[in-house]
């Protein structure tokens, strides 16, 4: 024990989990409390049909903070890869497919002037993702005359002039733009710029000609496996085993987990955090409260809105939360033979993104309440990689599907079992005879998101990805360095700099400043 001050953490996401080893390192006394019956929020690895499991959101792990991984020692906790860097393989309609892997394209329409622009292409967003990247391990500053705000905005200002005028100018102008027409500038193949646009607007609420997926396109080669840029790993046992791994780091450093444990609301005393009080009654004190809940959650069901100023809750009202994806999982009784696909490319990732047009089109049924009709769709057969996920012979399939609006004009519960089956038909159409391998079929939804993992809106980003949600302005103005208004309380979830996906930069974040502060109080 020591004399600072110790930590509730409410949800035992990743972020929370990294957020917990953290400030446990430091000889903090941390306490986790998580709702449901196991670790890891909504980076699960579940059973959804006897001996078939699947990892229940994100599927593929690409954007975990390379610190985080070596600081908390995460290999040494059990986190392993069944495969690494492994190639997208994106279909199309004539059955000649796309293979996509780094900055090399073969097959389908690619051309010889598209082989000899992307490595080009792919080389210069690399340098922009990488100065993303950098400010990602970071706190963000905020729009006031402190020294460390002013410094880190200098710094990020020094940092784009060190890339050449060149390049500085082309950051700024394609960063809030569109993606698609920054394709149409570079690239000749359908195939190519469908399964790169489909990139950009996975998880979100955008389309490809929707401003500001430019930057999310960014955001996502900001990610890496094995110092590889850009590239996509498969873990061993599911996403699930990436969470139990940060949780073992937190526990070894002297953090308490307790599951089972939900959150009734966060307790003030005079207006400063005092602890919590379980759905059971429990009331647990400590001096700082820090919420892996998404804001909109903490700030209106753990809080009240009415302990904040009506500025602040109504900021919080305004983040947009719309989730956007589904999620299908297949239990398989043999693989299934997708047209053109040889065998030895099954454990690709595999797009349902013919052409950006296509993907635009799946998008606009989305703007008005409507799920896609022909969806967009991402696919993975991880068992090819991991037996442990399916009996033997038999294999697991993992979709995200695009577009699954959480506010469905007839709602989920009536319209959940008919998306399920255009969803299969979907894949069907490339994959002849897939219906007769399905021995059981699972479709979430946002809405099942929501109910499952606690998220608003089943947005696993917790909140758009957006220039107006960004650094300093994530998840708004006057919570972008994770401290709250209310004295005591921090956020560090994805809905935190530096966003969505399992990174756990949030959490990291969250730590050195919640540390920051206390030693500098």
């Amino acid at each position: 024990m020591t004399d600072k001050k110790p930590v509730i953490i409410i949800g035992a996401g990743h972020n929370g989990l990294v957020c917990a080893a953290y400030l446990a390192k430091t000889g903090r006394k941390v306490l986790v409390l998580e709702a449901a019956d196991r670790v890891g929020g909504a980076a699960v690895t579940r059973e959804f049909a006897p001996g078939f499991s699947v990892s229940s959101c994100a599927h593929l792990l690409h954007l975990l903070n390379p610190r985080v991984i070596s600081e908390l020692n995460l290999e040494g906790h059990g986190m392993k890869l069944a495969a690494r860097d492994i190639a997208t393989t994106s279909l199309s309609i004539d059955g000649s497919p796309l293979h996509l892997h780094g900055s090399s394209a073969t097959g389908a329409d690619v051309t010889d002037s598209d082989r000899f622009t992307l490595p080009k292409f792919i080389k210069r967003m690399g340098k922009f993702a990488a100065l993303l990247e950098k400010y990602f391990s970071k706190t963000p500053p905020k729009f006031t005359p402190e020294w460390s705000n002013l410094k880190t905005m200098a710094g990020l200002g020094l940092d784009m002039r060190l890339m050449g005028q060149d390049e500085m100018r082309e950051l700024m102008r394609i960063i809030g733009i569109n993606i698609y027409d920054v394709l149409q500038e570079q690239f000749e193949s359908e195939s190519l710029k469908g399964a790169m646009g489909f990139d950009a607007v996975l998880g979100t609420h955008l389309g490809p000609r929707s401003p500001n997926s430019m930057l999310t396109w960014l955001y996502r080669l900001t990610g890496s496996v094995g110092g590889e840029r850009g590239a996509l790993g498969v873990p061993r046992g599911g996403m699930g085993t990436v969470s139990c791994a940060i949780a073992s780091a937190a526990e070894a450093a002297g953090a308490e987990i307790r599951n089972n444990s939900p959150v009734a609301r966060i307790v003030l005393d005079a207006g400063v955090v005092s602890g919590v009080e379980l759905e059971s009654g429990e009331i647990i004190n400590a001096d700082l409260v820090v919420s892996n809940a998404d804001p909109k959650t903490t700030i209106f069901k753990l809080l009240g809105a009415g302990n904040v100023e009506a500025g602040f809750a109504h900021s919080i009202h305004h983040i947009r939360t719309r989730g956007n994806a589904a999620k299908l999982h297949l239990a398989l009784n043999g693989l299934p033979d997708f047209r053109g696909v040889e065998a030895a490319n099954l454990g690709n990732r595999i797009l349902i993104a013919p052409t950006l047009e296509y993907v635009e089109l799946a998008f606009n049924h989305a703007k008005y309440g409507e799920y896609s009709t022909q969806p967009a769709i991402e696919i993975t057969i991880p068992s090819v990689h991991d037996a442990t996920l399916a009996p033997e012979g038999k294999h697991v399939l993992s979709a995200i599907v695009q577009y699954a609006p959480y506010e469905l004009k007839q709602g989920w519960d009536s319209a959940r079992e008919t998306f399920k089956e255009r969803v299969i038909e979907t894949i069907s159409s490339y994959a002849p005879g897939l219906k007769d391998r399905i021995e059981a079929a699972e479709m979430l939804t946002p809405l099942d998101l929501e109910r499952q993992f606690r998220m608003s809106g089943g947005h696993w980003h917790h909140g758009e990805f957006a220039l107006d949600r960004f650094m300093m302005l994530r998840p708004v103005p006057d919570a972008s360095q994770y401290a709250t208004p209310i004295p005591g309380l921090y956020f560090c979830s994805a809905g935190c700099h530096p966003g969505g996906g399992v990174m756990g930069s949030a959490g990291r974040n969250a730590a050195n400043e919640i540390n920051a502060r206390e030693k500098a109080a």
